[in-house]
């Protein structure tokens, strides 16, 4: 029997724990076949995910992302995630894709972090104040169990503001900041997931031992960090495949010379394989959440089992 997964339904009953490990669980399978295609001008696309991975199954996200929305009182993105079953071919599920985007992508920052972070870490900024950043608390919080506090910056400091204080009643320990520079100074984990074209965090700033995860940059003309960041830090990604010669933050720097493809050190096929990440407590690490139709799926198969 297929079933249909809402946000509303399921958002609630699933943990950041269990997402990371369905991370951990999917990489540790065979290699998946990944295909995307983009329909539509720029601004009104339609954007297919289709992923196949021995073990896990098949998966296929659709979702429309229309930029002009936001005006019109509608969500940029919208579609749905089919789910089937690697041995029978069944569909097993179909997720509205709000809820696997946003489960995937903070579990994927977080996987990340606990790889590469120093565990110890207090204090967390976070350079965005939308959905992604009220989630990015919610994962960092519940698997990081030192934090004592976490900063938000927003080039809107209202939005900061107005999601400092819907987390502090919950009883989280989260303030609106102005000065970026000075948070990000003081910082030991620093997660960005702006719209930002251009860098908005210099290596000028980080201080020894920080790790830096990056999510916003997703189109091949966008950037957070700059190029003094990237060759200062020791810098992973979450998929080759899905990061390397697709997404600005790479693609500018590399294209310039600033960095190569051999700085980059490994992605989580790697890590969770035993390659080396951070190697001292003074290391910069840098993490490039990219994404991909692979955790798509991992993240859509743990839902369907989960969500019963």
């Amino acid at each position: 029997m297929t079933r249909l997964i809402t946000y509303t339904e399921a958002r609630d009953r699933l943990s950041w724990a269990e997402a990371v490990e369905a991370l951990k669980q999917g990489h540790r399978a065979a290699r998946p076949e990944i295909d995307d295609t983009f329909l539509g001008p720029a601004d009104k696309t339609l954007l297919n995910r289709s992923c196949f991975i021995p073990g896990v199954g098949y998966g296929a996200k659709a979702v429309t992302v229309f930029d002009g929305n936001a005006a019109r009182g509608l969500d940029t993105v919208q579609g749905a995630m089919l789910y089937f079953a690697p041995d029978d071919g069944q569909l097993k599920a179909i997720i509205e894709s709000r809820l696997v985007t946003e489960i995937k992508t903070a579990s994927d920052s977080a996987l990340g972090a606990l790889l590469l972070a120093r565990p110890s870490s207090r204090h967390l900024l976070i350079c965005g104040a939308g959905n992604v950043a009220a989630s990015l608390i919610d994962a960092y919080t519940s698997l990081f169990p030192e934090l004592e506090r976490i900063s938000v910056w927003n080039r809107t400091h209202d939005k900061a503001s107005t999601l400092a204080e819907t987390c502090a009643k919950r009883g989280l320990n989260v303030t609106a900041v102005t000065d970026l520079e000075t948070a990000a100074r003081s910082a030991d984990i620093i997660t960005s997931a702006t719209m930002a074209r251009a860098p908005l965090i210099l290596g000028e700033w980080i201080q020894p031992g920080t790790h830096v995860d990056l999510i916003g940059a997703y189109k091949a003309d966008m950037r957070e960090a700059d190029d003094e960041l990237l060759k200062a830090g020791r810098l992973f990604v979450d998929s080759r495949e899905t990061t390397m010669g697709h997404i600005g933050e790479l693609k500018i720097p590399i294209a310039s010379g600033a960095i190569s493809e051999q700085d980059v050190l490994g992605d989580f096929y790697d890590l969770l394989d035993g390659h080396p990440g951070r190697q001292d407590g003074s290391d910069i690490t840098v993490f490039k959440n990219g994404g991909g139709a692979h955790l798509d799926l991992m993240i859509a198969r743990y839902i369907a089992e989960s969500v019963q």
